[in-house]
């Protein structure tokens, strides 16, 4: 893995730049504005860029809070959600038809047009976990304990992260549930990175990618899997196991991935 000082210096390698958004154009709090003037150059030169986030919501309420954030317009269209893609299977009933949420209130955007097929853990066909509730946001004893007579049905998990950083606070993702549900016995379905659905939805043939994140298991795991070049963003969620950079290696291995790039922060 080298060291990448300028994205100018390789960028015209690439036609298309698949670039997370939570750990590397934002922290949950602000833009990066370094990242920003990355967007900014490669939009000016005419590159394909999607912003490929694990968030569960569809894409209009990324957008929303990207422009709460003061993202520019024109580049708040290159949102694509884990949510979003969870959502094209959800309408087709894939899965079922009645549903119970395991999630924050706020997500519930996912599936607004088709509430009516919300019911109890009981009566559903299956199980959306977009996330942890709330007044349990720490307490996965909770969450085995609710799961545990259910593993006779599917979870859908429309976040596959385990953990995100929101500005210096750690908060756990749905991921962290789905490893659960998938110890207890119980099947689960991801959509997101690093798994191919997602990048099936936004790939066109014969281009050249190349993917940014600050992920391992999500981010470089699905340029891994993909055969892609990628940057890995060190001050993102991985920062504390970072501290050394003579461990990076180790931290690669650790995670079994390769990246052909890294960055501390994504700069142009």
């Amino acid at each position: 893995m080298k060291k990448l000082n300028h994205l100018k210096d390789i960028y015209h390698q690439y036609d298309c730049f698949l670039i997370d958004l939570w750990g590397v154009i934002h922290n949950g709090v602000r833009l990066n504005q370094s990242a920003m003037n990355v967007v900014e150059n490669l939009t000016n030169k005419k590159k394909r860029l999607i912003f490929l986030s694990n968030a569960p919501r569809p894409n209009k309420s990324v957008i929303k809070f990207l422009q709460k954030l003061k993202m520019k317009n024109e580049y708040t269209q290159y949102v694509l959600t884990s949510g979003e893609a969870a959502l094209i299977s959800l309408k087709k009933n894939v899965f079922g038809k009645k549903f119970f949420h395991l999630g924050p209130a706020r997500d519930k955007s996912l599936f607004s047009g088709f509430t009516e097929n919300e019911t109890s853990i009981e009566k559903s066909d299956f199980i959306i976990c977009t996330g942890l509730y709330d007044e349990h946001e720490n307490d996965l004893g909770y969450y085995e304990n609710l799961l545990k007579s259910y593993i006779d049905k599917k979870l859908i998990c429309t976040n596959p992260d385990l953990i995100v950083h929101r500005g210096n606070k750690e908060e756990y993702c749905a991921g962290t549930l789905a490893k659960i549900f998938e110890k207890l016995g119980g099947k689960v379905i991801y959509f997101g990175k690093p798994h191919k659905e997602i990048y099936d939805l936004c790939l066109k043939n014969n281009e050249k990618t190349l993917i940014i994140g600050d992920n391992l298991n999500t981010d470089i795991k699905g340029a891994n899997n993909l055969k892609f070049d990628s940057i890995f963003i060190t001050s993102g969620i991985h920062r504390r196991e970072f501290e050394d950079k003579n461990n990076m290696q180790k931290l690669l291995e650790k995670y079994n991935v390769s990246s052909k790039y890294f960055q501390e922060e994504l700069s142009w």
